[in-house]
């Protein structure tokens, strides 16, 4: 068994505290801008455009991941209460909204920047975004939350913020399948680069992220008590649609290859 009781903050500056869940965050943001940047340069568009698509994605991933947590894990206290949902700082954020709103973000940067096409976009940032998550989900770690079910496996993991029970570090999982699917986009990416076809990367990033997290979930604690006698939870629902879209997308992209070959 694994012991882990790790703070989840790095160190206090007066009112100020880091946390590691920020740090990841921000790594993978930072890191995303970055890959954007080298790409927009191999491909010939505007890098200095790319500070206003950090704006958005940021403002689209946080806004979109709380307004989900809030709406698809506990709608009834959140709209008695709105005024709640703007207590991001208490925690409470779903990747399925968050997914939505890097969606909706991409959009409304390229409607303001119309030499961005919005595949182009999507397939490009699909890649960084998959490996924000594996970054997000390291931060979980570092919370103690987001817990796997109890396990008599040797690789269980004992959080002991939580309580003694040895469990499946679902986080880890999550984190390890998100690097893989980075790994896999981004070598397709450079394997086609401006010839990429449409929706190619963006489709299977969509349909890999849910996939996994779809069998995850049945390793990880449910989130609320509705989700008790359900026979898969909330977020496997919600994962259905989102591998569906991407598998359409993905097999589009593959009619478009093979009619050139």
């Amino acid at each position: 068994m694994i012991h882990w009781n790790v703070s989840p903050e790095i160190f206090e500056l007066g009112p100020l505290r880091v946390r590691w869940y920020g740090l990841m965050f921000l790594t993978g943001f930072s890191l995303g801008y970055q890959g954007m940047k080298k790409i927009c340069q191999w491909e010939g568009l505007p890098v200095e455009k790319l500070d206003s698509l950090l704006v958005h994605l940021v403002l689209g991933t946080t806004i979109g991941a709380r307004l989900g947590h809030c709406l698809f894990y506990d709608p009834v206290y959140y709209l008695s209460n709105p005024l709640e949902i703007l207590k991001i700082w208490e925690g409470g954020l779903a990747s399925h909204g968050g997914g939505v709103g890097v969606i909706i973000a991409t959009w409304m940067f390229m409607r303001k920047n119309p030499e961005f096409h919005l595949w182009w976009l999507l397939d490009r940032l699909a890649i960084f975004t998959v490996m924000t998550g594996g970054f997000i989900r390291i931060g979980n770690l570092m919370n103690s939350e987001i817990l796997g079910k109890p396990t008599d496996g040797t690789w269980g993991v004992i959080f002991e913020r939580v309580n003694q029970v040895p469990r499946h570090p679902a986080q880890v999982y999550e984190s390890l399948c998100y690097f893989v699917i980075f790994a896999i986009s981004y070598w397709v990416y450079l394997k086609f680069k401006e010839k990429t076809p449409q929706g190619l990367i963006f489709g299977f990033v969509l349909a890999a992220i849910f996939t996994c997290r779809f069998f995850i979930e049945f390793v990880k604690e449910i989130q609320s008590p509705f989700e008790q006698d359900m026979i898969i939870n909330m977020g496997q629902m919600l994962s259905i649609p989102f591998v569906a879209f991407g598998l359409f997308f993905m097999l589009r992209a593959l009619r478009v290859i093979k009619q050139r070959a």
